[in-house]
């Protein structure tokens, strides 16, 4: 009945602005909803031929919302789940891959750009970059990415934002809003010749936090350019660096959050709280990478990236206080080859990448904030690399055949240098996961010029991150096993009603074993383990289009329509069958056909995108998600909620070069308490940590042209 009424509801009313691309002014009425290209699979075809499950975000998806975090526009693509459970601490689920997640970003593999943003160890800062300075969000759903890697939970391609092609520009824009709320960015960008370009974004957000202890700073520099020496070469180069501290609040029990859901964890008999032990989060990091494409001939061509990182974080929990300081260094090539094989197109590729670390992690007793009696001090040196090789061959009758496959490789090393009495020194552990091939078949077939089918069969392999193989209490799991599954997917996308209506729908089943599940213990370490099998079924809907719209020629370069109205909307959902299979705990308690711990069933996105002359727009929003499970026993659960938002504005352009965006918004409308990113399987049921209550914000943004 849902998915009845959501189809309903839909036909005229949109989805995702997928990658949309500004029409030229020759262009028919008809094309309202151009397609996205996708970039992940290394060939640039369009989302319609693309046999995955594929998700896009642009920047005025990211525009839509509050800026001050990405949260509310990653969750407009269904089956995806960004969830923030302290100020800028993030944590994503592509299909269910919170299970093993209970703080970062693990299970799923991103990249900056074209380098690794996922470190060595299998962990990522996605806290490293400022929602503004973004531009693309493409995601990977489950194990389809064969071109990179290993991996069950997907991977997700970010790129910044680029100036339009012969433009330059220099822009400032400073915002404010509830709970200390303050943020200032300032943008230089160029455009030359063909894709030659520059582009270097400062950004500062501050923020006092809805919560006690949950104040934030981060400062982020971006420099990214590409240039082509010759007409078969182009240089991309990006540089990053990120300062940023915000404090942890820590999880509240049901009964604290009902008290007062502003507090942090509070002391109590048994230990310090938070604000007592001044938990936070610290670090510098910068990062440096090229990318070199080299054009043989029409059909053959390379692409190479080096990348270089270092990082330096201090972290004080409740019962350590944790100092570590890592370097990386890795690289990708990739070969390229398109050309006919029996009268039809055939475009192959392979190569491999590697990355390799070494972290210097000293972890001291945390008395009152301050680092006391060393604990352990580790020396960790990573290795991981695969070599891959991909086909895409198109068949008669609008079939297009892939097929692809990577071998994986990862070794970690510990060497405990401490002389703690607790964590012997003296001892090396090696830990060498096996090899694994991780195939991909899929099969797509056009059945139109504007719709098409596909089905796909891929398998993957997720060994343990370092931070799941050696916790902070000193333990290092040697027996935990690598997560390996199978997904089966079936879906199709394109445009309806003279493409005036955009559908994606999927369907999948993702079978995997020795599940990593995560529990915690009475100091809010986290634990790992192997738990068995998991069903993860599925059902996803992206729907959008215009109602109203303006001819194409009255749109200017930021695809804002500067002449007449247009009314566009949304909606997407999300239907997850997912339940543990064998499962019995370390207390002998048998889990077998439970709800899949920290996912909820339904998830619902939708709103709508209003453009009045001369240049206001209003962008209402909706977004819920229903009851879910918080333990992996299926005895407490988080409530479901609805989360009611808009954001308004005048974009304008005055004396022809100088740009305006006066905006405001309203956050959490109706004031609904709940907890966005919940403690899975939380000692003493400290399970929640609240997001903000109603909260606002307003800005400007200036640009000059020339």
């Amino acid at each position: 009945m849902l998915l009845r009424y959501l189809l309903a509801v839909a036909l005229g009313l949109p989805a995702l602005r997928l990658a949309a691309q500004t029409p030229a002014a020759s262009d028919t009425t008809t094309r309202l909803l151009p397609g996205a290209t996708v970039v992940g699979y290394g060939q640039r075809l369009p989302l319609r031929r693309t046999a995955a499950g594929v998700g896009v975000i642009d920047n005025t998806t990211i525009e839509r919302f509050n800026e001050s975090s990405l949260t509310s526009a990653v969750n407009t693509l269904p089956g995806v789940r960004l969830e923030e459970r302290a100020t800028a601490s993030y944590r994503i689920s592509v299909r269910g891959s919170t299970l093993r997640s209970p703080f970062g970003v693990r299970n799923v593999k991103m990249y900056y750009f074209d380098i690794p943003l996922t470190e060595a160890n299998g962990t990522t800062q996605l806290n490293l970059l400022d929602p503004a300075q973004l531009g693309r969000i493409e995601v990977l759903k489950g194990p389809a990415g064969s071109v990179y890697g290993a991996g069950t939970g997907g991977v997700i391609r970010l790129e910044n934002r680029r100036p339009q092609p012969g433009t330059s520009q220099a822009q400032a824009g400073y915002s404010a809003g509830s709970f200390g709320l303050q943020r200032f960015t300032a943008t230089a960008e160029a455009s030359g010749k063909g894709s030659d370009y520059w582009r270097a974004q400062y950004a500062h957000q501050s923020l006092d936090g809805y919560r006690q202890h949950s104040a934030l700073r981060r400062e982020v520099f971006a420099v990214d350019g590409e240039v082509s020496p010759s007409a078969r070469q182009t240089l991309s180069l990006h540089a990053l660096y990120t300062d940023i501290n915000y404090q942890l609040p820590g999880g509240l029990t049901r009964a604290e959050l009902e008290r007062d859901p502003r507090q942090a964890r509070p002391s109590t008999p048994a230990g310090p709280g938070t604000v007592a032990q001044q938990a936070y989060y610290a670090s510098q990091t910068g990062l440096l990478g090229a990318t070199h494409e080299y054009k043989f001939s029409d059909g053959w061509s390379t692409t190479t990236t080096l990348y270089g990182r270092a990082s330096s974080i201090q972290t004080p929990y409740l019962v350590d206080w944790e100092r570590d300081a890592k370097l990386e260094g890795g690289g990708r090539v990739a070969l390229s080859y398109r050309g006919t094989l029996a009268g039809h197109t055939l475009r192959v590729q392979g190569g491999g990448e590697f990355q390799a670390s070494f972290t210097d992690s000293r972890s001291y007793l945390n008395v009152g904030g301050a680092p006391t009696t060393l604990r352990y001090d580790d020396e960790i040196t990573t290795r991981t690399g695969f070599a891959f090789a991909q086909a895409d061959y198109e068949l008669p009758a609008g079939l297009l055949l892939t097929a692809g496959a990577s071998y994986n490789r990862l070794r970690y090393q510990i060497a405990r240098v401490s002389s703690a009495a607790t964590n012997p020194s003296g001892y090396v552990v090696t830990q060498d996961f096996r090899p694994q091939v991780s195939p991909r078949v899929a099969l797509l077939k056009e059945l139109t010029s504007e719709i098409s089918v596909y089905a796909s069969v891929s398998t993957g392999f997720s060994p343990p991150t370092e931070a799941e193989l050696r916790p902070s209490d000193g333990t290092i799991s040697q027996g935990l096993q690598a997560e390996r599954g199978t997904s089966y997917e079936a879906g199709g996308r394109g445009t309806l009603l003279h493409q005036r209506l955009m559908v994606d729908v999927a369907l999948f089943d993702l079978e995997l074993a020795n599940t990593i599940v995560s529990r915690s213990d009475a100091q809010g370490v986290q634990l790992f383990a192997n738990s068995g099998t998991t069903h993860q079924r599925g059902a996803e809907v992206a729907l959008s289009g215009y109602l109203w719209q303006p001819a194409p020629a009255a749109l200017n370069s930021g695809n804002v329509p500067t002449a007449g109205n247009s009314l566009r909307a949304w909606t997407s959902y999300a239907y997850n069958h997912f339940r543990f299979g064998t499962y019995e705990s370390a207390t002998g308690q048998n889990y077998g056909g439970n709800q899949l711990t920290g996912t909820a069933p339904h998830t619902l996105s939708a709103g709508l995108d209003f453009t009045l002359q001369p240049g206001f727009y209003l962008s209402p929003t909706v977004s819920h998600q229903s009851t879910l499970p918080l333990n992996d026993a299926n005895t407490d659960y988080a409530a479901g909620y609805w989360i009611f938002g808009s954001r308004a504005g005048w974009r304008h352009a005055l004396f022809t070069k100088l740009n305006v965006d006066i905006y405001g918004g309203l956050d959490n409308i109706a004031n609904t308490r709940y907890s966005l990113g919940n403690d899975l399987n939380a000692f003493g049921g400290r399970y929640f940590q609240p997001a903000p209550g109603r909260n606002y914000y307003a800005g400007a943004l200036v640009a000059w042209r020339w």
